[in-house]
């Protein structure tokens, strides 16, 4: 199965894209299925009452997901709640919290990329910078849990009844490793879905200087995070030749900023349609647009590891981060770790086995690419006879 995830700055369009997106794949003969995140629901608007064969459309109800999940937490830690007095909540008692929207994103991500009888998935993902956010998710909080709950921790588990019946009173903290388990491993699923390789990321920005200042940061960040992006839509492209000087100037401004963007990635363009799209006609107009339909992802590249040993002494690690400026970057080397800074965005990344018996020795930014340089560590290096 084919996911496509489909973000950009905040204002660009981008349910529109995904709207049309979804329905050009359903009128070329996919099995479709659109799924947005959006409060309210803006691609009823777009697509109108009538159902399109092969397209269904699924929005994500953070608000219930939420209850859901913590009513299940209270039942689950019932015997914990009962012990510190504390009365469980109904579910029309609960009120959602901040991040319950990427939770519920994720989780329906998942499920979407398991249905069955479903060739393509489309999500109208939030804003660019909350998109990179939310996809790191995963990976961010497995690390966490694995530090606070460590895997080995877990062996006293069975100790525990019997040092509740020594000490006289319960210990109720087999349920926490028990949910930790469990959140790991749903964290694990959604975290195989973004790093698929059958996942990609399609950008849509309306060109100007604004949109390109983001754009760089964004990708900056989806590359820190690995997140292959196919392709951009350059959305609302007002036409070429008018004779009022202040839209030839705007149609020259997009013109501009689209062929930069054009030189490093495959770029659709999308034209404006006059006014905001509202209807199956305008949805129709814009899905008819050549390139529209998303082929199959190319795998994803990895950072290489380049055996440099014989002639200079270090192995170089080249770290793909394309409009990278030396002033956003830095690092960190924080035992079999390194801590990555990329503009507004950092990840922590496991060294290759390799590289964890040497020594950061510098670092160099050039044409894209990070090039760390690691000098072996002779204490813990093979000798050479």
């Amino acid at each position: 199965m084919h996911t496509l995830l489909i973000t950009g700055p905040g204002g660009a369009g981008r349910t529109t894209v995904a709207a049309a997106t979804a329905l050009a794949a359903a009128r070329d003969g996919r099995r479709v299925l659109l799924l947005s995140g959006d409060v309210g629901d803006p691609l009823a608007a777009l697509a109108g009452e009538e159902p399109v064969p092969g397209l269904r459309v699924a929005r994500v109800d953070s608000g219930e997901e939420f209850r859901e999940e913590l009513v299940a937490l209270q039942e689950r830690g019932s015997a914990l709640l009962a012990m510190v007095g504390a009365r469980p909540r109904g579910a029309e008692e609960l009120t959602e919290l901040p991040g319950a929207e990427q939770f519920a994103l994720l989780r329906a991500l998942r499920r979407a990329a398991a249905a069955p009888g479903t060739d393509l998935v489309v999500v109208d993902m939030p804003p660019l910078h909350q998109t990179l956010s939310t996809l790191a998710l995963p990976a961010q909080l497995r690390r966490y849990l694995a530090r606070l709950l460590p895997a080995e921790k877990q062996a006293a588990r069975a100790l525990r009844p019997v040092l509740a019946q020594l000490a006289g009173v319960p210990m109720p903290a087999q349920w926490l490793y028990e949910a930790a388990a469990r959140w790991d491993e749903e964290l694990a699923a959604v975290q195989a879905v973004v790093e698929a390789d059958t996942t990609e990321l399609r950008l849509v920005a309306e060109p100007g200087p604004a949109a390109a200042d983001e754009m760089r940061l964004g990708r900056l960040g989806l590359a820190l995070q690995q997140l292959p992006v196919s392709g951009l839509v350059a959305n609302r492209m007002v036409p070429q030749g008018s004779a009022d000087p202040w839209l030839a100037g705007l149609a020259a401004q997009q013109e501009k900023y689209a062929a930069e963007w054009a030189a490093d990635l495959p770029v659709v363009t999308l034209a404006h349609l006059g006014r905001d799209p509202r209807g199956p006609q305008d949805l129709d107009r814009l899905a008819a647009s050549d390139g529209l339909l998303p082929e199959a992802p190319a795998p994803r590249s990895s950072w290489a590891v380049e055996d440099r040993l014989a002639a200079d002494g270090v192995l170089v690690w080249v770290v793909p981060l394309p409009g990278a400026r030396k002033s956003d970057l830095d690092l960190v080397r924080r035992g079999d770790e390194l801590l990555l800074t990329a503009g507004p965005y950092r990840r922590i990344v496991p060294l290759p086995a390799a590289l964890r018996r040497c020594t950061v020795s510098g670092a160099a930014l050039a044409a894209g690419e990070l090039r760390i340089r690691f000098t072996p560590d002779p204490g813990l290096w093979p000798r050479t006879q």
